[in-house]
């Protein structure tokens, strides 16, 4: 292993490392072993002895991976993998649920949602540019293989969301004042947004939404918490919806 490889793993911890060299970095064997069968291409692949074998594997001493690791604890492998480019179409945004979030900047939180939008079988998800990198570090591993099936897109979010809303498509934001979702009409289409997790949605944003939601406490009187952690609110979200919009299961 040579020192200029050490230093581009380092620089793939910055996000503007990882900007220029197209690359973001994976560590563990499962996560590892899904992405290497997934349709994202593994770059590199340092390895301890006997863990991967094949084209492209490096095999490392155990000191090695403790060097080039990014996480407190270094694990049995650690893999390069190219940075994928997704379109995206606001058409093709019909018919489905999508999340939309503005600028959640905790990378746990951001992969969090992330697998639970795999969970819930959501493909897609918009993210403001003030959004966490979803192939930082931390992300990809909270993820959980998630970042491997959703489609991340950084973008714009009010004249993206303007723009869905124009054509039709339900733009759904979580609001104190909003309608309580328990009780509301949900379809199965639309864009859920999620704002950040100290200012909530953005005056911008919040001018497109057309369908203001609310989760109560328990009991509605009740002096509590002020608000719900973003990821835990977007499960109850994604639940709710699906609960209420999915077709019967097949007898």
């Amino acid at each position: 292993m040579t020192k200029a490889e050490i230093q581009l793993v380092r620089a793939l911890a910055d996000k503007r490392g990882r900007a220029e060299h197209g690359l973001f970095v994976a560590e563990g064997e499962k996560l590892i072993g899904e992405l290497r069968t997934s349709h994202l291409r593994v770059r590199k692949l340092f390895a301890l002895e006997g863990v991967f074998e094949g084209p492209g594997v490096e095999t490392v001493a155990p000191r090695d991976m403790e060097r080039l690791s990014l996480l407190k604890t270094a694990g049995n492998s650690l893999a390069l993998i190219e940075i994928p480019r997704y379109e995206l179409n606001t058409e093709a945004l019909k018919g489905r649920l999508t999340l939309a979030l503005d600028d959640v900047q905790n990378p746990g939180n951001l992969g969090t949602i992330i697998r639970l939008a795999d969970w819930f079988g959501i493909t897609d998800i918009l993210c403001s540019p003030g959004t966490a990198d979803c192939f930082n570090p931390k992300v990809v591993q909270a993820t959980m293989g998630a970042v491997i099936r959703v489609r991340v897109h950084y973008t714009e979010l009010a004249p993206q969301l303007a723009a869905a809303a124009a054509q039709g498509i339900p733009v759904y934001g979580t609001f104190l004042e909003g309608e309580n979702i328990y009780g509301a009409g949900l379809t199965p289409e639309g864009i859920v947004v999620m704002g950040n997790e100290g200012r909530g949605v953005t005056e911008p944003v919040a001018r497109t939404v057309t369908r203001k939601l609310f989760i109560p406490p328990w009991p509605a009187d009740r002096r509590g918490s002020e608000s719900l952690n973003v990821a835990m609110a977007t499960g109850i979200i994604c639940s709710e919806f699906r609960r209420r919009t999915a077709p019967p299961a097949l007898p």
